[in-house]
């Protein structure tokens, strides 16, 4: 430790001197990098893995047996690769399971709609749940119209805009309406687009409001329910839901590393969330993040230069209704490895695997200067623009304590048209916008490994 700390202030003393410019990527780098980057686009093995991963093991959610055997199948493949360490690490996480489903509605016509109950939703009775439908538009419009709710089912029909700001009405909806004696709730899917697709996604409930069933139909549904409701029509639908709660289970984050030449101690980290909702198969979401990260990691490998620093990549399980393998990970470093002030930089890919731009980063910005100069180099794969501000769920307990976090930013113009749904799969993505993302995760992930000095915090 001193001995960086002696070696960042050297560096620093050298750039003040006026006439004395020192460079912050060093000219071995940069030949290291441009060989990652062609390897990464002219390979095919990691959309390869990506593909099986995906349509062997595609609905991975935390309890499932799919995610184990996914799990399974990647530590298998890591091995092949000949990383200096491949382990998993235990952690227990929540089990709810689906079950069967459906939502009909019965006046004023007769239709089946797909649906998809939300992740920790109870169940309805097994007769399901019949009632007239109370249609809102915000959390404020249910307030005004308080007196209408009770004994009916409440339906959040509110316009996309963000994610952050639509994605309330899944997580809180259920709670906000049970205070107003509605007996179920569901919501138009959270989605920018849609081709009658329901999104699932995580939700909650207030502690001491009374639980009901939460649900999500499609946009087209809502919006028909809505004109029905605006020509005076009463509108009456059925949700039959089994979704229940589970005791917890077991399951593992997958870590696998390349120790450094001169720091090994000092860990760059990166990765992906290899849990996937049960009704798609996580191509974009983020079975692709995790795979990007790890071929990345294999790429530096394969050149044969070993960095200065230890690359680790990390698959986190657990992310879409729980974070428990990111927090579990936390406290590993934190407790057990003692290696938390030597998380040099956290990198996270979980916005699809799309044509990659660069990073959002957060940090100090001595750091983001040199991560802009680290981007330069990925001119030719156009995809090295740094912006400040970024992280990711996963890597957001490191953050917290004071680790820097990027997350990697791409073309997410149709990343919401999949997102949670059953067309998440392996045919909406593309090799090129793929290996691009490899090569951007590989180049900065070993530059700043690679560095003489150490990432300032």
């Amino acid at each position: 430790m001193k001995l960086n700390k002696f070696y960042f202030t050297l560096f620093a003393l050298l750039v003040a001197i006026p006439g004395v410019s020192q460079p912050l990527v060093k000219q071995n780098i940069k030949e290291t990098s441009d060989k990652l980057i062609k390897s990464a686009l002219a390979n095919d093995l990691g959309f390869e893995r990506l593909a099986h991963l995906t349509d062997y093991y595609g609905p991975r959610l935390s309890g499932s047996e799919v995610l184990e055997q996914g799990i399974d199948w990647v530590v298998q493949e890591m091995e092949k690769d000949g990383f200096d360490r491949i382990w998993t690490q235990p952690v227990t996480v929540p089990h709810w399971v689906r079950g069967k489903e459906s939502a009909t509605l019965d006046a004023p016509i007769q239709k089946e709609l797909p649906m998809a109950s939300l992740g920790g939703s109870v169940g309805t009775p097994e007769e399901g749940i019949t009632a007239e439908v109370m249609l809102v538009k915000s959390f404020e419009d249910l307030e005004k119209r308080s007196a209408e709710a009770n004994g009916k089912i409440v339906l959040f029909n509110v316009p996309f805009t963000t994610y952050g700001q639509t994605v309330q009405y899944r997580v809180n909806g259920a709670s906000a309406a049970a205070k107003h004696g509605a007996v179920a709730s569901a919501l138009a899917s959270v989605a920018s687009y849609s081709m009658q697709t329901p999104h699932t996604g995580t939700m909650s409930y207030e502690e001491g409001v009374k639980k009901i069933p939460h649900a999500a139909l499609t946009t087209e549904d809502a919006n028909l329910i809505e004109r029905f409701i605006k020509r005076g029509e009463t509108v009456t639908l059925t949700l039959k839901m089994e979704a229940k709660n589970l005791p917890d289970a077991q399951s593992r984050n997958v870590i696998a590393e390349i120790k450094g030449s001169e720091f090994p101690e000092e860990i760059i980290v990166m990765g992906g969330h290899i849990d996937a909702w049960d009704n798609g198969h996580g191509a974009m979401d983020d079975g692709g993040g995790c795979v990007a990260a790890w071929e990345a990691l294999r790429l530096i490998k394969e050149t044969g230069v070993r960095p200065k620093r230890t690359i680790r990549v990390v698959l986190w399980t657990n992310e879409e209704n729980g974070l428990r393998g990111a927090n579990e990970y936390l406290r590993w470093v934190q407790e057990d490895e003692k290696s938390l002030d030597n998380h040099i930089l956290a990198m996270e890919s979980d916005a699809g695997v799309f044509d990659p731009i660069g990073f959002g980063f957060s940090g100090s910005d001595d750091a983001y200067k040199i991560l802009v100069e680290i981007g330069k180099m990925l001119k030719s794969a156009d995809s090295g623009e740094v912006r400040k501000g970024g992280g990711g769920a996963d890597i957001g307990p490191l953050m917290r304590n004071g680790v820097p976090g990027m997350g990697l930013n791409v073309d997410g113009s149709k990343y919401f048209w999949f997102h949670h749904t059953a067309v998440d799969t392996i045919d909406k993505l593309n090799i090129d916008d793929f290996n691009e993302c490899v090569a951007t995760m590989a180049v900065f992930a070993f530059a700043v490994a690679d560095l003489d000095v150490r990432l300032p915090r």
